[in-house]
């Protein structure tokens, strides 16, 4: 029985532990970020005062950082203005290990086996590749076969773009598998996919340091706690959602997702194990923030007894 009582959204609120008012969303790979910058674009012509600071967003992502690159990375985040969102495809941070004040980490979870289909086919699509043809035109485009390549038969025809073998440290093709991985950080035991200790190490990060992972296969919910848990940045969050719906919704979707077979993600959701006990955690967690909120009208309505 959840300890109803014992929730409060006080003890579950973290933004109080951040030592600057900035807002750092190291967002993970196909959550749906897209759908929060476009949000984010609507709250700062809404609210005075906040600024979203765009350079993140054309950075190069790397997997795994060294200690340079990383307290340059938390250097720029601890230096920026008070009311400024900066969002980037980053691992974890540890700013008390550079001595930096920590910001308001945020970040959003996604089903770990919707995620891998939806980079499969993010992979092929043709917006992605204009971006990366227009970076480096030199680069050799891929055959015909593999645009054209289906998630199913991938998967059932072993080939090694679409195993997702527990432990293994090298990508056949780079898929961003690990969810887990943004929040784990740049240690070498965050690398392993599906390992416990990187699942571990990435529920302590979450549990200690993100003021809410939210996921927008609950955005009633998540917008709810990013306003109530993050007034400062996200005040009016659900009302420009309703405004912006569509702009928000359709922000990077891919259109061209074809039908998965149901065993096909059982196939591959049984090497997920760990990714889905994280993915869970975050959702408990958000949910438990939702409850906190909503303790007092629920005692009030005699519903806690």
């Amino acid at each position: 029985e959840l300890q109803l009582q014992r929730l409060s959204a006080e003890r579950l609120n973290n933004t109080r532990n951040a030592e600057i008012d900035v807002l750092f969303f190291n967002r993970a790979a196909k959550v749906g970020s897209e759908a929060l910058l476009e949000l984010f674009n609507a709250l700062v012509e809404y609210n005075e005062g906040l600024i979203l600071e765009r350079s993140g967003l054309h950075e190069n992502t790397v997997r795994q950082m060294d200690k340079e690159a990383q307290q340059e990375a938390a250097e720029f985040v601890a230096g920026l203005e008070e009311g400024t969102i900066y969002i980037r495809h980053i691992n974890w941070l540890d700013f008390s290990n550079f001595d930096l004040p920590q910001p308001i980490y945020i970040n959003m979870v996604r089903d770990p086996v919707e995620r891998v289909i939806s980079w499969f086919y993010y992979a092929r699509s043709s917006y992605k590749n204009a971006i990366e043809y227009r970076k480096a035109p030199n680069k050799k485009i891929k055959p015909a076969s593999w645009y054209k390549k289906n998630f199913n038969d991938c998967v059932r025809s072993g080939d090694p773009e679409c195993q997702y073998v527990p432990h293994t440290v090298k990508d056949y093709v780079p898929n961003f598998k690990r969810q887990s991985l943004f929040y784990c950080g740049h240690h070498d035991d965050c690398i392993p996919f599906n390992s416990p200790t990187a699942i571990q190490m990435a529920k302590e990060h979450v549990e200690r340091d993100y003021a809410v992972v939210g996921s927008w296969e609950d955005t009633n919910i998540t917008l709810t706690v990013f306003e109530r848990y993050i007034p400062r940045f996200f005040t009016g969050a659900k009302l420009m959602y309703e405004m912006h719906n569509n702009k928000i919704t359709n922000r990077n979707k891919n259109k061209r997702k074809p039908y998965i077979e149901p065993e096909v993600k059982e196939m591959i959701r049984r090497n997920f194990t760990y990714e889905y006990e994280f993915y869970h955690f975050c959702k408990q967690r958000l949910y438990k923030q939702y409850l906190a909120l909503n303790l007092r009208e629920l005692e009030k309505h005699g519903l806690l007894n």
